[in-house]
């Protein structure tokens, strides 16, 4: 029963097997700046993202909520996240809570895998779905992490 609690990752580190630390993989470092973001900062980022285009949808698209404004909302967090991941690597939630996306190589994201990123993040699956890095298989496919600042 305590596998089952504490999940198979505990169970098989109790067992002998060795995982590391999330992002040694990667060459991150354990933390601090560099290191991979955890789920609580990546899901306050998210969070506020989708406010921030959700107030935007409601104010200047929609003028009253409505199912359409979900849906512009959607398009508007894929716009934001294209233009700002693209260019400056972050989002404003993602640097509110001192996030950056980067290559797994360390530079910047191209134009294709930034878009192809976002595509999948509004898909909403593939970001559900993580490694044992943390990372969700958005990130894996544009080969992104997002890293702390």
């Amino acid at each position: 029963m305590g596998s089952w609690l504490s999940g198979p990752r505990e169970a098989l580190e109790q067992s002998g097997a060795e995982f590391g630390y999330r992002g040694e993989q990667l060459g991150l470092p354990e933390s601090g700046p560099g290191s991979i973001a955890r789920p609580g900062r990546r899901v306050g980022a998210l969070a506020v993202d989708w406010a921030l285009c959700l107030l935007i949808a409601y104010g200047l698209v929609t003028h009253g909520y409505d199912q359409a404004t979900s849906n512009w909302a959607l398009l508007i967090f894929f716009v934001l996240s294209v233009l700002t991941v693209g260019t400056i690597g972050s989002t404003p939630g993602k640097r509110l809570f001192g996030l950056r996306v980067v290559s797994e190589a360390g530079g910047r994201l191209g134009a294709g895998r930034v878009l192809a990123r976002s595509v999948l993040l509004c898909l909403a699956v593939p970001a559900l779905v993580w490694d044992r890095d943390g990372r969700g298989l958005h990130d894996r496919l544009a080969r992104s992490v997002e890293v702390r600042i």
